[in-house]
């Protein structure tokens, strides 16, 4: 099964829940559908053939990114895919009777020949069923005000307002699709930071195996001091990758396990170090001191390091997401996010927020543990996930 076809299945909750808030809307004062209506089409999304397994492009400049990279350089990790869904803008036909998966989704049957009017009540309805979905205040606003525009009078159905939205959200999104950038500094110097839980380790797991398997030489940092499992689970993870793992007494300071692990790197002439880092909570000061520390300590090997700084987030935690990229970029000058747990949650719709609001670049997303469950992120995909366009 293609990345796609795992997306599709596991934003399941999110997709229902706007499935289901969106059929609702159209049936509060909705009109068997009129043969025509002229209704401004959203801009289709493409869909393209394949889905690229990479993760990260190489520029040819040690400090900016480069447009084009020679052939020797190239890598196979997350780089901007192409488009990956086809946002329906036509009436839906006359649909027969709805199976159990499709009144689950809220698909089919009645509401599938309805229309109606967009008007205040239809807007406003549209603006709370968004910040349900944990897109935000700010950003629901937005997208319903562009949604709106020009359209106020007009007759939508459920799959036209789908593919609105879906060419909303990929809008948002397009700027913030971005390969995690691999610059020709040796080692690069990736710290890995998050709250606890967020899935930290597996993602450096997940992307050293798929650097190594792209051919380059990486090592990684176990600077989770105080959790023996994690380093454990990334001594896994490294033996299954053929990638070293640095470690320290349980209980040792971070700060100079990170120094040990650049100076290795560098005898090593290794491309990547990754430093894992402990679960923090924004709210602990003493942890959040003890990163800027690590920070601090590394420059003493390179004053430009960490070269990037990577947010691992859990979707499960919804708006709380927000209030994690604000503190870490104050201690830790985020550079790039990963989503993680996009499975497990109705919260699909933060990630809206989040591009929204910082407009910080999105490797990676996270749908499961396996390997290739961690892929790059391609807006029109998950718009169209998000909002079950696919299904339709």
């Amino acid at each position: 099964m293609s990345f796609f076809g795992k997306l599709k299945n596991k934003l399941f909750k999110s997709s229902s829940k706007l499935d289901e808030g969106l059929d609702a809307i159209v049936q509060d004062g909705g009109e068997d559908a009129a043969p025509e209506v002229d209704v401004p089409a959203p801009e289709p999304v493409k869909t393209p053939d394949a889905i690229p397994n990479d993760i990260a492009e190489i520029p040819t400049d040690e400090s900016e990114p480069a447009s084009e990279v020679a052939p020797d350089q190239e890598t196979d990790l997350v780089r901007s895919s192409d488009p990956l869904a086809e946002a329906v803008a036509q009436a839906p036909e006359e649909a027969s009777k709805p199976g159990i998966l499709g009144r689950l989704m809220g698909r089919g049957g009645e509401s599938a020949d309805l229309r109606r009017v967009l008007d205040d009540d239809m807007l406003e309805s549209l603006e709370e069923l968004l910040i349900q979905s944990d897109m935000g205040v700010d950003t629901a606003l937005r997208v319903s005000a562009n949604i709106a525009e020009g359209r106020m009078g007009k007759k939508l159905s459920v799959t036209e307002i789908k593919g609105l939205l879906a060419g909303e959200i990929a809008r948002i999104m397009e700027p913030v699709a971005k390969p995690l950038p691999l610059y020709a500094t040796k080692p690069q110097v990736v710290l890995v930071v998050g709250v606890n839980g967020s899935g930290k380790t597996t993602t450096i797991g997940k992307l050293a195996s798929q650097f190594r398997a792209a051919g380059k030489k990486v090592v990684i940092a176990a600077g989770d001091t105080f959790r023996a499992a994690a380093v454990e689970q990334l001594q896994v993870w490294g033996d299954r990758a053929g990638v070293p793992v640095l470690t320290a007494p349980e209980g040792s300071d971070p700060a100079s396990l990170a120094y040990d692990a650049m100076t290795k790197a560098q005898e090593d002439g290794a491309d990547l170090l990754m430093i894992d880092t402990a679960g923090r909570l924004q709210n602990r000061q003493d942890l959040m001191e003890e990163l800027a520390k690590i920070v601090r300590v590394i420059r003493k090997k390179d004053p430009d390091a960490p070269h990037n700084t990577l947010l691992v987030l859990d979707a499960t935690t919804g708006q709380n997401a927000v209030t994690q990229v604000e503190v870490f970029r104050k201690i830790s000058d985020v550079s790039g996010l990963v989503m993680t747990k996009l499975d497990g949650t109705a919260r699909g719709g933060v990630l809206v927020s989040l591009a929204d609001k910082f407009g910080l670049p999105i490797h990676a997303i996270g749908v499961g543990e396996q390997i290739d469950d961690l892929a790059p992120f391609d807006p029109e995909e998950f718009a169209a996930a998000l909002t079950g366009l696919d299904a339709e």
